[in-house]
C-alpha cells in the first residue's frame, strides 16, 4: 500500500506556518541563486557573443586591452600591406585602425563612470560586419559626429539621432544609433579617430587595429606573422579569443554563486529538516497507527520524502517568479548593469535574462535541499515500531 501526495500535502498545511517560513526559506535560496547565476552567464553571453572569428585584433606586446595599447601610423601601414589581409572590392585592405578612451560620462541620475568611446573610421562597418544603424547614419570624418549603440543609448538617456553628447573636451553630435546583436558594441559610443585622438590629447593616432582575414588564410599564422615581426613589437590573437578573455569577470561571479549557494543551501536544508521532525514528532500515534494498519515502511518513507519535495517545489516556483520580477525590475530601473570588465577601467552594461541554464542550477540546489533535508526524518518514521509509536 502507498499514500497520497494529498496526504502529504494536508499534513504540511496542518503545519502551515512552519511550512510557509521553509518555503520562504527555500526561495530566497532560488532568488539569489539564479540572479548571480544570471548575472554571471549575461556578461559571458554579452562578451563572448562579441566579435568576429574571421578577424584578428592587433595591440602592442604587453597591452591588455584596446584602451591600454599604442599603435602608430606606421604600424598600422605595415599591418595593412601583409599578405592574407582581406580587401574590399576596390583593392582597400579590411583593416580598421581604431583608438579606444574611456572617459567619464554622466547618467540620468547623477551618477558618473567609464564609458568606452571608440574613434574609427569609415571601413570599421566593412570589418565589425555585424554592426548595422538601425536609425540615421555612419559618422563623417572631422564632423564632431558619433554614432551610439542602442545599450549606451538607453543607459546614458540620449534622446536618438540629433542629441548631444559631452565627454572630453566638447561635444558631439548624435547622428546614428547602431545594435550588432547584444554583443559588447553597443554599450559603446563610437566617433571619428583622428577626432579623438586630438581630444583626448592622445600622442599615437591608434591604440589598435582588427582586420579581415583573407579567404584561405589561416588566422593562426596571420597572428604569428605579426608576432614575429620584431621592428614592428605587435601582438595579435582572434577578436573572439580576446574577448572571451574579458568574460574572465564572471569567473568571480561563479565563484560567489557557489559559495552563496552552499551557505544559502545549508540553511535551507536545516529549515526542511526542522520542518519534517517537527512534523514527525507530532505524528508519532498517527504512523503507528499506520503501520498497524499495515502500511510499510517504504510507504512512510516516500510520504515523509514526498512532504519534502513539496517544500522545495513551493520555494522553487516562489523563487523563480521572484526571479523574474527582479530581473525586469533592475534592468528597467538601471537601463541594464553595469559591470567592470577585466583588466580594465570601463563600465560594460549588461542586459540581466534569466536562462533556462540557471533555472536548472537552482533547480539541481533545490532537489539536493529536498533530499537531504527530508531525508532523515523519513528514515526516522520510517524505523518506527507500531506499537513503540503507539504506547508513546
Amino acid at each position: 500500500m502507498a499514500l497520497s501526495i494529498r496526504y502529504s500535502y494536508e499534513h504540511l498545511k496542518v503545519r502551515g506556518g512552519r511550512s510557509a517560513a521553509t518555503v520562504t526559506i527555500i526561495a530566497m535560496v532560488v532568488l539569489a541563486t539564479t540572479l548571480f547565476c544570471g548575472l554571471a552567464s549575461s556578461i559571458r553571453r554579452t562578451l563572448v557573443s562579441t566579435g568576429s572569428d574571421r578577424n584578428l585584433i592587433v595591440l602592442r606586446k604587453g597591452a591588455l586591452n584596446d584602451g591600454s595599447s599604442l599603435i602608430t601610423l606606421e604600424d598600422y601601414r605595415r599591418v595593412s600591406l601583409l599578405t592574407g589581409v582581406a580587401q574590399t572590392a576596390d583593392g582597400k585592405p579590411l583593416v580598421s585602425p581604431e583608438l579606444v578612451v574611456e572617459p567619464s560620462l554622466v547618467r540620468p541620475g547623477g551618477q558618473r563612470e567609464n564609458a568606452v568611446v571608440r574613434g574609427v573610421e569609415a571601413v570599421a562597418l566593412d570589418v565589425h560586419d555585424d554592426v548595422h544603424l538601425t536609425s540615421g547614419q555612419m559618422l563623417r570624418p572631422s564632423a564632431g559626429e558619433a554614432v551610439i549603440g542602442r545599450a549606451a543609448l538607453k543607459r546614458y538617456g540620449v534622446n536618438g539621432v540629433g542629441s548631444m553628447l559631452r565627454f572630453g573636451r566638447r561635444e558631439w553630435k548624435v547622428v546614428g544609433v547602431f545594435e550588432s546583436g547584444g554583443s559588447a558594441f553597443e554599450s559603446e559610443i563610437w566617433v571619428d579617430v583622428r577626432e579623438l585622438a586630438n581630444n583626448a590629447r592622445r600622442p599615437y593616432p591608434y591604440s589598435g587595429l582588427r582586420l579581415r582575414i583573407a579567404a584561405g588564410t589561416e588566422a593562426a599564422a596571420l597572428a604569428r606573422r605579426i608576432g614575429d615581426d620584431q621592428q614592428a613589437a605587435l601582438q595579435a590573437k582572434s577578436e573572439t579569443d580576446y574577448y572571451a578573455d574579458q568574460a574572465k569577470t564572471a569567473d568571480g561571479l561563479f565563484v560567489l554563486v557557489i559559495g552563496l549557494a552552499l551557505l544559502a543551501g545549508t540553511a535551507a536544508t536545516f529549515g526542511a529538516a526542522n520542518t519534517l521532525y517537527a512534523s514527525v514528532q507530532s505524528r508519532r500515534r498517527e504512523i503507528g497507527t499506520l503501520r498497524a494498519l499495515g502500511f510499510p515502511s517504504l510507504a512512510i518513507l516516500r510520504s515523509i520524502l514526498m512532504e519534502s519535495a513539496l517544500l522545495a517545489l513551493g520555494g522553487f516556483l516562489l523563487g523563480c517568479g521572484l526571479a523574474w520580477l527582479a530581473s525586469v525590475v533592475l534592468d528597467r530601473a538601471l537601463a541594464g548593469l553595469a559591470v567592470g570588465v577585466a583588466n580594465s577601467a570601463r563600465s560594460q552594461a549588461v542586459t540581466l535574462q534569466i536562462s533556462g541554464a540557471d533555472l536548472g542550477l537552482a533547480f539541481a540546489l533545490v532537489l539536493v535541499i529536498a533530499l537531504a533535508g527530508g531525508l532523515f526524518p523519513a528514515l526516522r518514521a520510517a524505523r518506527l515500531q507500531p506499537a513503540e509509536a503507539l504506547r508513546r
